[in-house]
């Protein structure tokens, strides 16, 4: 079986009407145990009335709790969502939060050495200590994936080349390549040549550029594939991208082709954004329909 361990954020993104579930590691684990991966996700949450839902949702779900940490001191994370008639979200983090406190544990050193993949983001390194568990476990990691997964005022330009320099495999979106690129010296607009920057910048040769709906980019071993999107009609965009990085991971540790892989992260990413919520169900007959099959 596929192992994955997802390291980051665990959180309740408040909508103005409900609250659900989220944080993109926990999106990414959660789809990629949909897809039946051993899929293991490294956070922290309060000893609180939100912890003990995130622990009841995760064993509701057959998820592998023993890596989720409790904290006596703060809180679990809130995210407060707001949603553009596009469905386009912004989000108001609250901080500090208790998975900015997350520990280095033989356990968690454990599971990180035996999985297939290790997947995280920029969001958490806000924190030192967060900051400093993650960099090291990424030293035991056989195959690091960096989320860059951008979120105002919690990232420095300094932070994100050290962890791109570290990683294996980058996925970022268009906004975000754009931005780095620009900090970096790139003068170029082309996401091409921002990749080919990126790349030769930071020695990763494996990175992945979504679109939104127009699909996403992928450059591996010095080849570019593309998809060119999937028309849905948006419910909101929350999460799509997390389902797409994980079907992503899932195909390639199945050692699908790079071309069937990244037409089926990009599938999937679509129909999550045709529905509400990060994690909302997504059956294999709606995948196969999107691919035309």
């Amino acid at each position: 079986m596929i192992k994955v361990t997802c390291f980051g954020e665990v959180l309740w993104d408040v909508f103005p009407t409900h609250k659900k579930i989220g944080g993109a590691p926990l999106n990414v684990a959660l789809r990629l145990h949909s897809f039946g991966v051993d899929a293991g996700i490294v956070s922290r949450i309060g000893d609180d009335q939100d912890g003990k839902a995130v622990l009841k949702y995760l064993n509701d779900h057959n998820m592998n709790t023993s890596f989720v940490q409790i904290d006596k001191t703060y809180n679990t994370g809130c995210v407060n969502v707001t949603l553009d008639s596009y469905g386009s979200a912004t989000y108001k983090i609250e901080e500090p939060v208790a998975w900015d406190y997350i520990r280095l544990t033989e356990n968690t050193i454990n599971r990180v050495k035996k999985s297939d993949a290790f997947i995280f983001g920029s969001l958490v390194c806000r924190n030192e200590t967060s900051k400093q568990t993650l960099l090291q476990l990424i030293e035991y990691a056989r195959f690091s994936v960096f989320d860059v997964n951008l979120r105002p005022p919690f990232y420095s330009i300094d932070v994100l080349v050290d962890f791109m320099n570290k990683a294996d495999f980058i996925k970022c979106n268009d906004d975000e390549i754009l931005e780095i690129s620009k900090e970096l010296g790139c003068v170029s607009k082309s996401l091409e040549e921002c990749v080919r920057f990126l790349s030769k910048r930071t020695g990763t040769d494996k990175i992945c550029v979504t679109k939104g709906g127009d699909g996403a980019l992928l450059f591996w071993d010095n080849q570019f594939l593309k998809n060119n999107g999937y028309t849905v009609k948006v419910a909101d965009t929350v999460g799509a991208g997390d389902s797409f990085l994980a079907s992503l991971v899932f195909k390639l540790l199945s050692k699908e082709g790079l071309q069937e892989s990244l037409d089926f992260a990009s599938a999937v990413g679509s129909i999550v954004a045709s529905k509400n919520g990060a994690n909302p169900m997504v059956l294999p007959s709606d995948i196969s329909e999107m691919l035309g099959n």
